[in-house]
């Protein structure tokens, strides 16, 4: 009997709780904003990890460059994973950046700037 998640799957998983834990605890870069690790994608054969997170409280300019950071701070981040998760060999880390935020953000604003409609009384 096939198991409803794969291996890969599990270890996205996994990794996403502990590169969430490592952003927060481990990482003494003060150049580092507050990121939110939304999804951890991983290869079929685990060797490459995209990792999606949302940095909040900067402009344009600055989410370019805090994912920028992360990938040049990837293999140090890379080995507090190791350090957390039993595993022979860990992923090597893509960061990107995941827009589904401010998008929610863009469609709220729209919402509520509409005006609003009469409420139909039904009067009979």
């Amino acid at each position: 009997m096939a198991r409803e998640f794969g291996r890969n799957a599990r270890v996205s998983s996994q990794m996403q709780k502990e590169l969430a834990q490592v952003l927060q605890r481990d990482m003494s870069d003060t150049r580092l904003g507050f990121i939110t690790v939304n999804e951890v994608v991983v290869t079929k054969d685990l060797s490459y990890a995209k990792i999606y997170v949302t940095v909040l409280n900067v402009d344009e300019a600055g989410k370019k460059a805090q994912v920028k950071l992360l990938n040049e701070l990837s293999p140090v981040i890379r080995h507090f994973v190791a350090k957390r998760m039993k595993l022979r060999h860990i992923s090597e880390l893509r960061f990107l950046y995941d827009d589904s935020f401010d998008t929610g953000m863009r469609v709220a604003q729209l919402l509520s700037d509409l005006p609003k409609l009469p409420e139909n009384s039904d009067t009979e």
